[in-house]
């Protein structure tokens, strides 16, 4: 469960030093800046950034009955923040995923990724599925009335 939070440490970590080397500099407000800017990427970069992760066979049933399709992520994915990110209010007609959390999910994202666990991956409940998707694509397939 700490490799999920590597990168947010990491990024606060960052900031903490920056930050400091501002204040030793004598600038407080170029500290409190940076001190910001660090925090914010820590949070894009965490799962709080995420909806609540769903287990897959979750997910599989709720793409199969409710017609949600399921984006396959992970923490620290910088092609994972930028589609949430993009999508925006739209993010929670999606089921999330976490491959980290679920064995079952990184075994279904290897399938359709060549071996390999690339995400974010996004099936859609016809069993279409993209690897690292434009997000514009996305956010039609959830949008209302979506090319689904």
């Amino acid at each position: 469960m700490i490799r999920v939070w590597l990168v947010p440490l990491a990024f606060v970590a960052c900031g903490a030093v920056v930050a400091a080397s501002q204040v030793s500099g004598g600038s407080v407000g170029g500290a409190v800046g940076f001190g910001l800017v660090f925090v914010a990427l820590a949070v894009v970069f965490s799962p709080l950034a995420f909806p609540r992760h769903i287990p897959a066979a979750v997910a599989q049933r709720r793409a199969a009955e409710e017609g949600r399709p399921i984006v396959y992520w992970r923490p620290g994915c910088q092609f994972c923040a930028r589609l949430r990110l993009s999508l925006l209010g739209r993010a929670r007609r999606a089921s999330w995923v976490n491959i980290w959390r679920d064995p079952e999910a990184a075994a279904a994202v290897r399938a359709v990724a060549d071996g390999n666990e690339t995400v974010p991956t996004v099936v859609l409940p016809g069993g279409e599925a993209r690897v690292n998707p434009a997000p514009a694509w996305v956010r039609a397939q959830l949008s209302p009335g979506g090319s689904r």
